[in-house]
């Protein structure tokens, strides 16, 4: 079933609406959709290079909307909406673990590694933002930062070097994304421990 809608989301970039679903899997994705919205966004990238900053700026704002409906839903239908979704996708003891021994400070720093590496997803960190009640307008400026460097970073990638750098990134997307995390997570430590 995954690799089915993995495959179907794939195809949406070849066709004349892909701006509209590269929005649409974008927002779903941030709050309830499985599939990262990268698999549509590399190859509108490399197909049309011109345009690659203007997909990054779709990507970006529909992500940072859907994330703002991922917080309403932690926020204000945990068990109605929330809990059922995460259940779904097998993420509810992620998000359980996450929720007990996370603190709002955490949760900020869990945003912007989850928006650039996927590490939590951020449907997980985004419904945790608004169950925790992080500030709106912190989680909105986070979630900015974080999407847009990751969407606006693919493309400046995909614009300069186009296919060639399509395989490395498809193939390494997670080991890069996950050292800048992991880079982000020891600069946070370095600070709350100076």
């Amino acid at each position: 079933m995954l690799r089915r809608l993995y495959d179907w989301t794939l195809s949406l970039a070849a066709r004349p609406t892909a701006e509209y679903w590269l929005a649409i899997i974008a927002f779903v994705e941030s709050s309830f959709f499985l599939v990262p919205a990268d698999v549509l966004f590399i190859p509108m990238a490399i197909a049309r290079r011109e345009r690659a900053y203007r997909f990054a700026l779709i990507a970006t704002t529909a992500s940072v909307l859907g994330g703002i409906l991922g917080w309403m839903i932690g926020y204000f239908a945990f068990e109605t909406i929330a809990k059922p979704v995460l259940e779904f996708y097998g993420k509810l003891a992620q998000f359980d673990s996450l929720r007990t021994s996370s603190n709002r400070d955490a949760v900020l720093l869990l945003l912007v590694t989850s928006g650039l590496a996927h590490i939590p997803p951020i449907k997980v960190v985004t419904i945790l933002s608004g169950a925790l009640q992080v500030s709106l307008p912190l989680f909105v400026v986070s979630a900015i930062l974080a999407r847009g460097a990751r969407f606006f970073a693919l493309a400046w990638l995909l614009r300069r070097y186009g296919a060639p750098i399509q395989d490395f990134i498809e193939r390494r997307l997670g080991l890069i994304a996950g050292g800048v995390a992991a880079a982000l997570i020891l600069l946070y430590v370095a600070v709350r421990m100076a």
